[in-house]
């Protein structure tokens, strides 16, 4: 499986991007699909993930401003994200995971892990 994510970019804050992920080699419409982002000198954190029940989850502080959401016949899942501030600028990371267990906000749990687009906000 490999997942090529997309998106990435500078913008200033305030404003908005939508990141994709889209998955190949097969169909992931049962597994946990996901993001996490990564800050210089900051730890790698969960940003949101949607199961393969549709059921989303959120880091508290982007509740409110960031969407998930999938399309299984595309194998894509999407990352809007508006109001965007500059503590939000980090390396976003794809991931998807058969995650039955509730782990979902733990890196450990996912399979599979794409590489990062850049999201830079600037002040």
């Amino acid at each position: 499986v490999q997942l090529q994510a997309s998106g990435g970019g500078l913008v200033q804050a305030g404003g908005s991007l939508r990141l994709s992920c889209v998955a190949s080699g097969r169909t992931l419409s049962s597994y946990a699909m996901g993001w996490f982002r990564q800050a210089p000198g900051k730890e790698r954190e969960f940003v949101a993930c949607i199961s393969g029940r549709g059921i989303l989850y959120y880091t508290d502080s982007v509740k409110g401003r960031f969407t998930i959401s999938r399309d299984n016949a595309k194998n894509t899942v999407y990352l809007q994200m508006n109001s965007l501030k500059p503590e939000d600028t980090a390396e976003y990371y794809c991931v998807a995971g058969s995650i039955n267990n509730g782990r979902y906000l733990y890196a450990p749990a996912y399979d599979y892990w794409g590489q990062g687009t850049q999201v830079t906000v600037s002040s």
